[in-house]
């Protein structure tokens, strides 16, 4: 049997194949934008050819199907989504403008927020005439104040559907407390319109905070028939090409959901791909035995960050997207655009590189696919880390010439240097970049980075590792077998994963009393049974067994007067008085690690206001298939050598240049060296080492 996932990137389409052995094949092809199933389709031939069978015998072996993809973020981004209306409270229509005052300076860093100029409005994904307002009012204790004015909200569904909407959001007030008034609504929005798909924000997201849920309502009913018209297509092709396993599609949220739930939340799709990569480094290194990873995924258009401590992913539970916060949560990606296919230019006198991609089409300018200006990948081939004629496995062949050229233009003419010069640059601004967003997203979080291993991966992120990596001063940098293909691994290792919560404001009194002695257990349990039951009837539509399930709660508590929460696990089955002194206890550890020894203040009293439980359902799959240790020589894999541009060297370097698919475990060597596979390229700097390990991955650690 077969296990697959699949990976659809801005410019590359990855799948990783296993077998019941946990033998490991990676696939690449170029991500055709126009229609996704294309390339998709293509891997799967690739992956057909591989095993030397049919594409219908193929897939009628495959056991398990995950797929993963950036087309949600890209859509949202590219403001691509469907025709989208909404329907909010009377008097409210204009709170998903007015973003609680964030939109302008979403998205910058507080350096570039300070300066008025550097703020942009949010190009909205739903038009003022879009939004519609109608009578009805629900307390916040969720007692019927005004009832839903139904004249109102007919001719308000007529107006949209006339306005050629083919969605429609719907966000009242106080529905997370009593959602009767957006039952009714949806009820009247189906009859008036069938075809119209309907968002609510009860069923999405039943917490409080009025703008996160109106945009995370919003987000998901705009990008909803875009996610089910591709699912349905794809479900639809490769069932005729002999697919009869369900297809599960990775969340944002640490796992999968089966195509049909994926259908219902769109918005749940965000970092779908990235989030991908952060699984499969949680259950790599489960294996390798690290608990504390930083993990690094460089693709053709990004570079996304994010940390494991003590083997959890760390989680977001609000979070900005497109200049747009939603509070559903999802993994703690931080993403730069820095890529393989980043544009390199200079803008007032000054070396620039990305955000902007050439992405899959046209490509970097050695492509010779029509691109014409500098990218990442471009600078790498003038520079000699890159093999002109084994890029992708020799699939595709480079054009160092244009690379040359596109460099002299745009990059070196402009700036009055030589073209070695300026590609040295490009990668040293890029590799900059990167060290800035990984000091962001550990140091000034309270990790030391120290204490952790770096794993790089993406189809470009093996290639600058060395230099961020040993910047850093982390512990080890960790390639994986899988790093061309990470996140799609993941998408084939994650276990089904839905998350559902409620807001329940629970305080205890300031000054003297203890909290944990005025919290109520009984009304904590209850609200986490009735969350875990719903989590059980979901798994149960979606063929997990009851054995198969784990339930996993958590907390948002906060002190009393403050506005952000902290996530605090509550890991109990029974909740007593006992429990309740480890919660507050848990609280205080996790607050302080966070602002500091001696931040907590208890006396202020606790809240707590969010109640989650993430719904896990065990998924088959097997696990990556280790291999004895071999030899420490590492000259059967040996290919020549080449000159390779090093910075610590500033200049070229004689370099050993070795085939990483014939690198063996046990197998150690030197720095400077290149190891090239058929979809990356490793770069071992001229003081490091790097040896392989049991699961073929690449370590590497100073000299």
């Amino acid at each position: 049997m077969y296990y697959i996932g699949i990976d659809v990137g801005g410019t590359f389409t990855d799948l990783a194949l296993m077998d019941d052995s946990g033998e490991m094949r990676p696939f690449k092809t170029p991500t055709t934008p126009q229609d996704f199933t294309i390339g998709l389709l293509k891997g799967l031939k690739l992956a057909a050819e591989d095993r030397k069978l049919s594409l219908a015998d193929f897939l009628g072996r495959v056991k398990y199907f995950g797929h993963g993809t950036t087309m949600a973020t890209n859509a949202l981004i590219q403001r691509k989504g469907a025709r989208t209306g909404l329907i909010t409270t009377s008097g409210f229509g204009d709170t998903i403008f007015i973003q609680r005052t964030m939109g302008s300076a979403a998205g910058l860093s507080d350096e570039e927020a300070r300066h008025y100029s550097s703020r942009r409005p949010t190009v909205p994904i739903i038009p003022r005439p879009l939004v519609k307002e109608v009578s009805e009012r629900v307390d916040f204790s969720g007692a019927e104040v005004v009832p839903l004015n139904r004249d109102e909200a007919r001719q308000a569904v007529r107006e949209l559907v006339q306005d050629g909407v083919e969605a429609v959001a719907i966000c009242f007030l106080w529905s997370f407390k009593n959602p009767v008034h957006e039952q009714e609504m949806k009820a009247i929005a189906q009859a008036e319109a069938p075809q119209l798909l309907v968002s609510t924000s009860h069923e999405l997201l039943p917490a409080i905070g009025e703008y996160e849920r109106t945009a995370a309502t919003a987000i998901n009913a705009y990008l909803g028939p875009i996610i089910a018209n591709y699912i349905e297509r794809l479900s639809e092709q490769l069932q005729r090409d002999g697919l009869k396993s369900p297809i599960c599609i990775m969340n944002s949220m640490g796992g999968v959901a089966s195509a049909a739930e994926t259908a219902k939340t769109a918005v749940a799709l965000i970092n779908s791909g990235p989030s991908g990569g952060v699984l499969g480094s949680i259950f790599l290194g489960k294996m390798m035995g690290y608990d504390n990873i930083i993990v690094t995924d460089m693709g053709g258009t990004s570079f996304d960050v994010s940390v494991i401590a003590g083997g959890k992913p760390s989680i977001s539970t609000i979070s900005e997207v497109s200049k747009y916060h939603i509070s559903l949560p999802m993994i703690d990606i931080a993403s730069v655009g820095a890529g393989g296919g980043s544009i390199a230019s200079v803008q007032h006198g000054e070396l620039k590189v990305g955000p902007q991609s050439a992405g899959a089409l046209p490509g970097p300018a050695c492509y010779d696919a029509g691109g014409v200006y500098p990218t990442i990948t471009d600078a790498d081939l003038v520079l000699g880390v890159i093999d002109p004629d084994y890029f992708l496995g020799g699939r595709i062949k480079l054009n160092r010439a244009g690379a040359e050229k596109a460099i002299a233009e745009y990059v070196a003419g402009p700036l009055g240097i030589d073209v070695t010069a300026a590609a040295a640059g490009i990668k040293r601004i890029v590799d900059n970049q990167m060290a800035d967003l990984l000091r962001a997203h550990t140091v000034k979080r309270g990790h030391d980075p120290a204490e952790f291993v770096l794993f790089a991966y993406g189809g470009a992120g093996p290639t600058p590792c060395s230099a961020y990596g040993t910047e850093l001063n982390v512990r080890q940098i960790v390639v994986p077998r899988t790093a061309t293909v990470h996140s799609a691994y993941g998408a084939l290792a994650s276990d089904m994963h839905l998350a559902f919560e409620m807001t329940d404001s629970i305080r205890t009194p300031a000054m003297g009393a203890d909290p944990a002695a005025c919290l109520d257990p009984a009304r904590i349990e209850h609200n986490f049974e009735a969350l875990e039951k719903l989590g059980a009837a979901a798994l149960r539509r979606n063929g997990i067994a009851d054995e198969e399930m784990v339930f996993q709660r958590t907390l948002g508590m906060l002190y009393r007067r403050q506005a952000r929460e902290i996530q605090v696990s509550a890991p109990w089955t029974k909740l007593g008085p006992p429990e309740m002194q480890k919660l507050v206890a848990e609280f205080e550890k996790v607050y302080e690690d966070l602002y500091g020894k001696g931040t907590a203040y208890k006396e202020a009293g606790v809240e707590i206001r969010r109640f989650r439980v993430d719904a896990i359902g065990r998924l088959p799959k097997p696990s990556l298939k280790k291999y004895p240790l071999g030899p420490a020589n590492p000259s059967a894999a040996a290919l020549g050598r080449r000159q390779v541009y090093f910075h610590e060297a500033n200049g070229f370097c004689e370099t050993d240049i070795f085939d990483g698919g014939k690198l063996m475990a046990g197998n150690a060597l030197k720095g400077p060296a290149v190891l090239q596979y058929p979809g990356t390229t490793v770069l071992v700097g001229c003081d490091q080492q790097a040896r392989i390990d049991e699961y073929l991955s690449c370590i590497i650690v100073g000299s």
